[in-house]
């Protein structure tokens, strides 16, 4: 059953810079074709927080100076005062992975069964695969009910034919 974020961290009870002891907490994060599991994640309010060395691991962006970069993309992102994605807790740096996801205008969703986030790619990313030529990853059963990856043809010429009855 999906549930929305508040619901999740209503559940959780947990608040990590609403002043309350907060616990550490491993969170899986799920982003298109990668499911992260993410160590001392903090959750407030609406918000999830996870260690910014986790952010490759979550989402494959590592945070630099001039923003969170994945290859030559870099997403300016606020990295200190009041509001910005960045916070020290326990002395360790955090990102707030809601915040940003809001700002690169991903889809986000919780599962309740367990602290779990799931998020769309990010647009600016989807259309860099495109103008390059390059598909997207995707997994369907072959005529004997077989998984049969696109992944496993990367770097093979590859025809594929679709069909909708509709």
């Amino acid at each position: 059953m999906n549930w929305n974020r508040r619901e999740i961290l209503a559940m959780c009870g947990t608040s990590a810079f609403a002043g309350q002891a907060a616990k550490a907490q491993e969170v899986s994060v799920l982003y298109g074709e990668n499911a992260a599991a993410i160590a001392g994640a903090f959750l407030d309010k609406d918000h999830l927080w996870i260690p910014a060395a986790s952010l490759p691991q979550a989402n494959g962006f590592t945070l630099k100076p001039q923003g969170a970069c994945v290859d030559e993309i870099c997403i300016p992102v606020k990295q200190k005062g009041p509001d910005s994605l960045v916070r020290k807790m326990q002395g360790k740096p955090y990102f707030d992975l809601t915040a940003f996801a809001a700002k690169t205008g991903q889809a986000e969703s919780a599962e309740s069964a367990f602290p779990a986030f799931s998020y769309s790619d990010v647009p600016v990313l989807r259309g860099r695969d495109f103008a390059q030529g390059i598909a997207p990853g995707f997994t369907l059963p072959d005529r004997q009910g077989r998984p049969v990856s696109l992944s496993q043809y990367r770097g093979k010429k590859v025809l594929l034919l679709t069909w909708a009855s509709w």
